[in-house]
């Protein structure tokens, strides 16, 4: 595929609403006494109908008019998922505002940083947690609050006191432009200067257009839902899948921290579609295989397929679906994209690495250098306040460079390596650490994350990062290695990598690019720490800052390290 190639769907995206005031009134009218939401109170699930839905979302509107919110005001949330968020969000998106949700887990001075850079007029916090994190809360005209908050630096607003607004019978914004921002989101592992991505209604509306196309959902069809709405898989995706298509949207209120809680969520809603990284995955392969009951949970009557996205979903787990009955579709994107840009056909067997076709609407482009370009209708307006950012990556006829390195095959899209990840050796060798990434981390059920180094040196190096849990369970046998030696502790399970690295190793056709130095480190990478994404993918400039010394350290004996480490040579 040459540089001047577009590469596209042959299928012509479908009309949609100018925007999302139109779409929620559009459904509410349709669908007024069925349920769109649900969350769980003293231990069930309680709904919220679309009629009860649209009464909340026009009752905050007008409080936040008669508190001079207007069209293009914006307010950022720091919250877990949670009901009165989903409210907030789509009154203030539907009547002209933008909302910037932050993750909740950021530690006080990032949080505060990003709070403060998106410039907002109003704020939303869940909590007294979320509260203390704020500094300089003058800069804000009114500060929002879900629970109750017991010390106060300034007055604020109980989310209460918006419901109690007088409603209307209309919901505001029905006239906006689709061109107009309505969603800010701050893209995963942002380092130096926040980057801020500006989506519009029309961004939003066009993809779920597209994906309408491909597959059938409607007001019959449940999500179990725990990815968090600051990021974009979950909070523009899934989210808007479910809503836009008047499907439930059920929060999973162990936000897939907790495997049992997860199942036990998951028996209460029975999920027909279920959005979700491969690590959830592999947990629930364990617990299918252990539990005759918990398999027959899982794969239900109506469950109709599973959606993954944010790395390669291991073989074998996708098979375990495959058996069932139960298509595994994969899709590709960024924020930057909406998200989503391509999605694999479920009736095509999968191939590693493929991400399938563009999805309508959508067109791609590969440049001289292999990085993907992508132009549509899902593509952002460009960064906040960042104006270097943006002139770098979308050029004057609306191709966006994504960052990505593929190339393009008869199944779909093949993914290669983040651009900036490809490095070279000393000797001029160019090493794409995802390949040797992935052939490790794909059949190693003990193991969380690999990184790989080397920029300028004689050799790659790497990290590796255990799934400490495994340690705890009794695996079944088809989730292993031929000879895996199931070990039960750290200390084992670097006996056990002694031999399987110079196995995978082995596997790596260049031998310069095989590492010639692992390290096996007692440490739990985590959003919280910014070392995942809220898609928990590994953030590589984080992981490359915080651990230098132990990358150094595999190049140099006489480096010392503080962390629990061990270190395997590979020749």
């Amino acid at each position: 595929m040459t540089a001047s190639h577009v590469y596209k769907s042959k299928v012509s995206l479908p009309d949609y609403p100018q925007n999302l005031a139109l779409m929620l009134s559009d459904n509410a009218e349709r669908f007024a006494s069925r349920s769109m939401y649900q969350e769980v109170q003293n231990g069930k699930y309680v709904p919220l109908t679309w009629d009860r839905f649209l009464r909340d979302i026009t009752s905050i509107q007008n409080y936040l008019m008669s508190r001079g919110f207007e069209s293009g005001d914006r307010l950022a949330i720091l919250s877990p998922n949670r009901q009165e968020m989903l409210e907030l969000e789509l009154a203030v998106m539907a009547m002209g505002g933008t909302t910037v949700p932050i993750f909740a887990g950021y530690p006080p001075e990032r949080a505060n940083a990003l709070v403060h850079f998106c410039e907002p007029k109003f704020v939303a916090v869940a909590d007294q947690s979320q509260y203390d994190k704020l500094v300089k809360l003058e800069q804000f005209q009114e500060t929002i609050i879900f629970d109750a908050v017991s010390t106060l630096e300034k007055e604020c607003t109980h989310f209460s006191e918006m419901l109690s607004s007088e409603e209307t019978s209309e919901i505001s914004g029905k006239d906006i432009s689709g061109d107009s921002v309505c969603l800010m989101m701050y893209t995963s592992g942002t380092m130096g200067k926040p980057k801020c991505v500006q989506l519009t209604h029309s961004n939003i509306l066009s993809q779920q257009a597209a994906m309408r196309l491909l597959w059938s959902l409607t007001q019959e069809d449940r999500f179990l839902s725990y990815l968090p709405w600051h990021h974009s898989f979950g909070g523009i995706f899934e989210k808007f899948a479910a809503i836009v298509n008047s499907a439930v949207l059920s929060l999973e209120h162990g936000y897939g921290k907790d495997i049992d809680l997860l199942l036990e969520n998951w028996g209460q809603v029975l999920p027909t579609v279920f959005f979700s990284v491969p690590r959830i995955y592999q947990e629930m392969a364990t617990r299918i295989m252990q539990d005759p009951k918990i398999e027959e949970m899982i794969f239900h009557d109506n469950l109709r397929f599973v959606f993954t996205a944010a790395a390669p979903l291991p073989k074998n787990i996708a098979d375990l679906f495959d058996d069932h009955g139960i298509p595994v579709v994969e899709g590709w994107g960024l924020t930057e994209t909406s998200p989503c840009c391509t999605i694999t056909d479920p009736t095509i067997a999968r191939e590693p690495g493929v991400v399938g076709q563009p999805i309508p609407g959508v067109s791609l482009q590969l440049a001289e250098d292999g990085e993907i370009l992508v132009r549509g209708p899902n593509v952002m307006t460009g960064y906040f306040k960042n104006e270097d950012a943006t002139k770098k990556v979308l050029t004057k006829d609306g191709w966006f460079h994504t960052g990505d390195v593929g190339e393009v095959e008869d199944s779909g899209l093949l993914l290669i390596s983040r651009k900036d990840r490809i490095f070279k050796l000393s000797n001029a060798e160019k090493v794409i650490p995802t390949e040797i990434e992935n052939i490790i981390a794909k059949d190693c059920a003990y193991l969380s994350h690999a990184y790989v180094s080397g920029n300028g040196k004689n050799y790659p190096v790497i990290l590796l990062f255990p799934n400490k849990a495994m340690f705890l369970q009794e695996p079944d046998q088809s989730q292993l290695m031929e000879g895996c030696k199931c070990p039960k502790n750290l200390n084992q399970y670097f006996d056990c990598l002694s031999n399987c690295l110079k196995h995978w190793n082995a596997s790596i056709e260049a031998k310069y690019a095989r590492p010639k130095k692992a390290m096996l480190i007692n440490h739990e990478l985590s959003m919280e720490n910014e070392a995942l994404t809220p898609s928990l993918k590994l953030a590589p400039n984080v992981v490359r800052k915080v651990f230098k010394a132990q990358i150094e350290s595999l190049y140099d004996d006489d480096k010392p390290i503080s962390e629990e480490a061990y270190v395997i040579a590979m020749e």
